[in-house]
């Protein structure tokens, strides 16, 4: 049996990883900042990682850490770096601390081109504390992630009900279901072969996805098979992510950072896991369409026509 610390717990993606460690067998020690409904196979562990005394209490014992936590969106280039690079720094020095040298660190394929952004810079420079540490460590670069339970994707999956897809401009982009990932971090975790390796899994689609491509996925998903895909001049991003911090400030979701690396033409995986070790299960089309499926269970998407 093995124990596995985790953090990001609470998360999308961190949700699907409890499932799958508990379907392996596997005890969790995972962090959460409040309580925690019971779980399977899961103890809690309340803290943070600005929290370093919590940390400890996390990994002791452990067999292996899986690092998923940390900032998709923040105000500035200084909560990217508080919570992904000081916050994965905090997480190895305490892995360090408790003799727990396997490290799953979960980056983001962002991180290929961090002059980009402030979201890929800090996801980079999280790679980079990961090795230059002495642990045993595989970085995992997930494209763009979607499934049960990710509210990211929720407004296109909307959008696409409506019979429309705003996108950015031409490009191509890698898919992977949440539960795809998932069984590649538990994978990994006694994987010997893997260490010092950063992987870039995906559906395994060969050259990914373009725009066009994706919205028509989308519109599939949610039963309409007219959907219009209309690409935004990335300008007029520009401006919308403008209007989104004016009306929903800190909490906006479309950001000037984020429009930057929306419009990069390139988020397509080239380093994928060996098959070896693992390949996807669900392509996007079965995916996208559970996901709404999934949605429309919790009542955020209307019925299908």
């Amino acid at each position: 049996m093995t124990l596995l610390a985790i953090t990001g717990a609470t998360g999308f993606v961190g949700g699907h990883v409890l499932r799958v460690a508990a379907e392996r067998g596997h005890q969790v020690r995972a962090l959460a900042r409040g309580p925690q409904l019971p779980r399977a196979r899961v103890e809690w562990v309340q803290g943070a990682l600005d929290r370093p005394e919590s940390l400890v209490e996390l990994v002791e014992g452990a067999d292996a850490v899986i690092h998923i936590a940390g900032a998709i969106n923040a105000a500035d280039l200084a909560g990217f770096v508080a919570a992904n690079v000081t916050g994965t720094a905090t997480m190895v020095t305490a892995a360090e601390a408790a003799g727990v040298s396997r490290f799953i660190h979960v980056s983001s394929l962002s991180a290929r081109e961090p002059d980009l952004s402030d979201y890929g810079w800090s996801k980079s420079a999280s790679e980079a504390v990961l090795r230059q540490s002495q642990l045993d460590w595989t970085i995992v670069r997930p494209p763009a992630i979607y499934g049960e339970g990710d509210r990211e994707m929720l407004e296109l999956f909307r959008l696409a009900a409506k019979g429309l897809v705003p996108l950015p401009p031409r490009g191509r982009l890698s898919l992977i279901e949440a539960g795809d990932l998932a069984r590649l971090l538990v994978d990994l975790v006694d994987d010997a072969d893997s260490i010092g390796q950063t992987f870039e899994p995906d559906d395994g689609t060969p050259n990914g996805y373009s725009h066009r491509e994706f919205g028509r996925l989308l519109g599939q998903a949610v039963g309409r098979g007219n959907v219009m895909t209309v690409p935004v001049p990335a300008f007029a991003l520009k401006l919308g992510a403008l209007y989104e911090r004016l009306r929903h400030g800190p909490r906006a979701k479309l950001t000037p950072d984020r429009v930057r690396y929306f419009c990069h033409p390139d988020w397509v995986c080239t380093a994928r896991p060996p098959e070896a070790l693992w390949r996807a299960h669900i392509g996007a089309a079965d995916g996208l369409a559970a996901t709404a499926e999934w949605y429309r269970g919790q009542r955020w998407l209307p019925p299908a026509r």
